[in-house]
């Protein structure tokens, strides 16, 4: 029987939307249209810093784009409805993700490469989550279609047991949050690129 993640997190939500004060949540974004859709179904319930942790994005000319798209998007929201969203940068650490990779190059993108990357970028988040006493870690890579939910939450649960940090489980892509977030990112004018980030699929475009 298949989890429904969306149920999952829809349950978080309701436990923790009276809190007095909002729990804190890292939550790994790989861009900015896709934390678009994911920031809004979740600012009211926490208070979010988005982490910035993504090596194996190629050329670094095409990572630096993508960041600087990130944070100003995030102070374009700051500043419109006074969010408070912070952000948190990382190094960009490339040389990681091409160790990760050895011998799974020519796998087709939504194979074992790919989860050993979400694995490699989640489990960056738990751990600097756990560090900087966090309440919640996450990432916005459920919203994609082409990501694979499943494993992303196996994977983000396996690391809460690991360092005692919750994973906000999640399914973003479900009540049209995909849909949502290409229509935030047409009203903002967000840069929406056409291959995941890796050499490996852009090949493959």
């Amino acid at each position: 029987m298949q989890v429904d993640y969306n149920k999952l997190m829809e349950k978080v939500l309701e436990q923790i939307k009276d809190l007095k004060i909002k729990p804190k949540l890292l939550l790994h974004s790989c861009c900015a249209p896709c934390s678009s859709s994911v920031i809004e179904r979740l600012i009211s319930f926490f208070d979010i810093t988005i982490l910035y942790y993504n090596p194996n994005i190629e050329p670094k000319e095409e990572y630096e784009k993508r960041k600087l798209e990130q944070k100003n998007f995030l102070k374009l929201l700051n500043d419109k409805n006074n969010y408070g969203i912070k952000f948190l940068d990382c190094d960009y650490d490339n040389d990681k993700f091409k160790k990760m990779a050895l011998g799974l190059e020519d796998v087709k993108e939504g194979g074992q490469r790919c989860f050993k990357c979400y694995k490699l970028r989640l489990e960056y988040t738990a751990q600097k989550a756990s560090k900087l006493e966090y309440d919640y870690f996450g990432t916005t890579l459920s919203i994609s279609p082409y990501k694979n939910a499943i494993k992303l939450n196996e994977i983000g649960l396996s690391l809460e047991q690991e360092y005692q940090i919750k994973y906000l489980v999640a399914d973003f892509k479900k009540k049209d949050g995909y849909k949502k977030s290409i229509e935030l990112s047409k009203q903002y004018n967000l840069y929406r690129q056409n291959y995941c980030g890796c050499i490996y699929s852009k090949g493959e475009k």
